[in-house]
């Protein structure tokens, strides 16, 4: 198996998450994203990094998958909670690894910032049981929460 490599996403790295989040939500829920609104929230992050990053796994030097992180501040542990979002990894590089790879670099990444980041939240499509498997197996598990949204 080639090497993975995991880095924090540049602005370069655009066009193959923009390429990557409009896979997940076409096999995810048979979406077809508004090219014009990806691109610009996609590129969002790259201009404010106050948002969050992304993090960018590449294998034979090309991208292989992504993540982003977002912070939600928790007033019951004056701490941060890292948001994993937008996961995807490519078809052909599925079962390899790659995900684990990148949640250890997000693990290795909170432990050393300077942030408080007291753990770790995703959400996942919940007849996704493949994906529900491998967070549970990297020491992951559901929350006493359901999710609820209204949008504006």
């Amino acid at each position: 198996m080639s090497e993975v490599k995991i880095r924090k996403a540049q602005k370069n790295d655009a066009p193959a998450i923009i390429k990557f989040n409009q896979q997940m939500a076409w096999e995810t829920e048979n979406k077809t994203l508004d090219p014009e609104k990806i691109t610009s929230g996609v590129e969002a992050i790259f201009q404010d990094p106050t948002k969050g990053f992304y993090l960018i796994a590449e294998k034979d030097n090309r991208p292989a998958g992504c993540l982003l992180i977002t912070r939600e501040w928790s007033d019951w542990r004056n701490a941060y909670f890292w948001w994993i979002q937008s996961v995807y990894v490519t078809r052909e590089n599925r079962r390899q690894g790659i995900y684990k790879a990148l949640h250890k670099k997000v693990r290795e990444m909170a432990r050393s910032s300077d942030e408080k980041v007291v753990g770790f939240r995703l959400y996942v499509e919940k007849n996704n049981k493949i994906a529900q498997k491998t967070y549970k197996n990297i020491g992951m598990h559901p929350t006493y929460y359901k999710m609820f949204e209204e949008l504006a």
